[in-house]
């Protein structure tokens, strides 16, 4: 429950965008309500309108907290590694296993906007268009800079494989959600786990 009276303006909004979040994530955007998203949290609508005119306001700011999501999970942890193929690789498992079995029911939040606002709402489309290519060009940069210190094949497509990567990804989170079972997302990161393997400059004479 929030506490309006101990916390600012800006705690109050990531309070609410982090329960709208979660409410959207469960249930869908078009399903979810704002009582939904009120109950429990302590606030009233009347707070709630103050920081957001309407659902689809909400939304779309719900929207910008999962890009810092998607950057924070995926792709400040290739900043600054070593090895951009074992830190795609890391951040992948370290990621997958972080899920509990609400998240594998309930599908990967991102990929559910795709697929239920793409025909519905085009501001909704085109954001989610753009999280996801942040997240692809994030993969490819990473990728590059190891072609520039000789730690993946010069002859890789930096973003051809950034984006199998994060589609693959995607689908293998579309999977375990439909079959409400982990294990396809977990074969779909240890093949891509394998694939990225294949990435690394042979030794010189083989």
């Amino acid at each position: 429950m929030l506490d309006s009276k101990k916390r600012n303006p800006d705690q109050t909004r990531q309070a609410i965008l982090n329960l709208a979040l979660d409410v959207i994530h469960a249930k869908g955007f078009q399903a979810a309500s704002l009582n939904d998203i009120l109950e429990g949290s302590g606030l009233t609508r009347g707070a709630l309108y103050h920081h957001f005119p309407n659902k689809r306001a909400l939304g779309l700011a719900a929207l910008e907290r999962l890009e810092e999501q998607v950057r924070s999970d995926w792709l400040e942890p290739l900043d600054d590694c070593d090895d951009p193929i074992d830190g795609i690789i890391q951040t992948m498992f370290t990621v997958g296993t972080g899920l509990g079995p609400e998240d594998i029911l309930a599908g990967c939040p991102l990929n559910n906007l795709a697929q239920e606002m793409s025909l519905a709402d085009e501001e909704f489309r085109a954001k989610v268009a753009s999280i996801y290519y942040q997240w692809r060009a994030g993969v490819a940069s990473a990728l590059e800079r190891g072609q520039a210190q000789g730690k993946v094949r010069p002859e890789a497509e930096a973003m051809a494989v950034a984006t199998f990567v994060v589609g693959a990804l995607a689908g293998g989170r579309g999977l375990a959600k439909v079959s409400r079972n982990p294990e396809p997302l977990g074969m779909v990161a240890q093949s891509l786990a394998a694939y990225l393997e294949t990435l690394r400059p042979q030794p010189a004479g083989e």
